[in-house]
């Protein structure tokens, strides 16, 4: 990236940001405080694709935003590992299982396998993050999270295989 710096006078400082990818943010504060943020997605491009005027206290939260003091992006490492290690599978529930016919409550899904139920496919209708009284049903699709072998103790026990 390439920043320069210089000075408008009479009115402030311009601060111009040129990515490698050839576009431009432009920030221009003026000595009364206000400031404006012009995007040119050519930097070449002598009108600005985008602009908006910000207060003192925008431009500070957008800097906190840009310099990730709200939020910190998983390492990338950490992500990979996670991934190895974290399941979401689809599995469909047997006549034949012991959770059959069960609220998921009830059926302590958790305890007996470490799943977690996100989401369930019942024919047409699909619900996300179930509420705990909602019934288990032969033929339900359930999208769980959990580790590889917990997935498979979830699978065993929606195929009735558990016992």
């Amino acid at each position: 990236m390439n920043v320069s710096v210089s000075q408008l006078p009479g009115i402030g400082q311009k601060i111009a940001l040129q990515t490698a990818e050839d576009s431009m943010l432009v920030v221009i504060v003026h000595h009364t405080g206000k400031r404006e943020l012009y995007f040119f997605n050519d930097v070449d491009s002598d009108e600005a694709d985008f602009a908006m005027d910000l207060t003192a206290d925008e431009t500070r939260e957008l800097g906190a935003q840009l310099l990730g003091a709200t939020y910190q992006p998983v390492n990338t490492n950490q992500l990979k590992m996670f991934k190895k290690q974290i399941v979401i599978d689809y599995i469909t529930l047997t006549e034949k299982s012991s959770i059959a016919y069960q609220t998921i409550e009830d059926s302590e899904v958790r305890n007996k396998t470490g799943t977690t139920i996100i989401g369930i496919v019942q024919g047409d209708e699909m619900v996300a993050i179930p509420e705990a009284d909602r019934i288990l049903e032969p033929g339900d699709v359930l999208m769980a999270i959990g580790k590889k072998d917990q997935i498979a103790m979830l699978e065993a026990v929606c195929k009735g295989e558990d016992e």
